[in-house]
């Protein structure tokens, strides 16, 4: 067949090809949020094949086989990379309508330059073997990637309590082509609603901010020592899931005592949830606004809706909408 996504895929119009042409097209990329792993980067991982830089991560390629009928096998289960990679395959031409489909290609055509034909069972191991090779080369290394599609600046998403090792030691390296800082993500000093998991949380960001948490105030104490320690790494952007921009008025008083409830393993009510929230997201703002930090909002997000598979696989395992 063809050529499936032109150079012009998208552009309607001869402004809209000039301007991507002749301006967009060559302008680095500044990622000022993604899931990229930091260790992988900094040891510049080589994928030895597609399913590995391309499904084991991609919860978006999941939940359409899922709706499908593909076996959880083949997703997440045990099941080789190669008939993880087939099975995909098989879905990729029921795609067509979702951006999945248009990704898929995108994909393809953007670093591998394949681009005339598209994934389905009969292209599917002739792709497989061409991307594999190619994955051996140095430019399709985790960095090689990265400097291919002119990226200065990625931003990886990190928890309060993360050491930020891996950013610390890549930035100091000379001759690096671009930066990989991190973005302040504390959703997990918020999630109070399991307060047994809460618990945990509460004793790893002891540990890292070397501080005992005992008050709400020390609570505030830590985040804001481990808020300084991402500044000192380059950090200037948070990140926060806001299911619904909620708002209920508090006191100093009452979310001291929410605090004190959830310590003692006490269930909290929904108001007091949103108040301790409430809270919390202020205090990040007063922060942030300190530091001149960017406040990342992602609104929306039903997290985790599969209880069964949320206990079974984990978080961020294709079960959001």
């Amino acid at each position: 067949m063809g050529t499936f996504l032109t150079d012009n895929f998208l552009l309607r119009n001869k402004p809209a090809e000039k301007l991507y042409h002749n301006y967009a097209k060559n302008q680095p990329i500044i990622d000022y949020h993604c899931h990229l792993n930091p260790e992988e980067i900094y040891k510049d991982k080589k994928f030895n094949n597609l399913t590995e830089i391309w499904l084991k991560g991609d919860h978006y390629k999941w939940r359409a086989m899922r709706s499908l009928g593909v076996d959880e096998k083949f997703i997440t289960g045990e099941a080789t990379d190669l008939e993880k990679f087939l099975a995909w395959a098989e879905c990729v031409p029921k795609t067509i309508g979702n951006p999945l489909y248009h990704w898929t290609h995108l994909e393809l055509k953007t670093p591998f330059g394949i681009n005339d034909r598209v994934l389905n069972p009969d292209t599917a191991m002739g792709i497989w073997e061409e991307c594999k090779i190619m994955l051996q080369k140095p430019e399709f290394s985790a960095r090689g990637i990265i400097k291919q599609m002119g990226v200065e600046v990625v931003c990886t998403t990190d928890d309060p309590v993360d050491t930020l090792e891996f950013h610390k030691a890549i930035n100091d390296e000379k001759g690096l082509t671009f930066k990989m800082l991190p973005a302040f993500r504390p959703d997990k000093a918020g999630a109070i609603e399991n307060p047994a998991e809460y618990l945990d949380y509460i004793n790893k960001l002891e540990k890292s901010s070397n501080i005992e948490i005992k008050s709400f105030s020390d609570l505030l104490n830590s985040l804001e020592i481990r808020h300084h320690y991402f500044h000192e790494a380059g950090c200037r952007l948070s990140d926060h899931a806001i299911m619904l921009p909620e708002f209920e008025p508090y006191t100093q008083a009452e979310v001291d005592l929410i605090f004190k409830n959830v310590i003692l393993g006490k269930k909290v009510t929904k108001k007091e949830i949103t108040q301790f929230r409430t809270a919390l997201f202020q205090f990040f703002g007063k922060l942030n606004y300190q530091k001149e930090w960017t406040m990342q909002l992602h609104i929306g997000a039903q997290r985790n809706n599969n209880s069964r598979m949320f206990k079974k696989l984990g978080p961020d395992t294709g079960f959001d909408s």
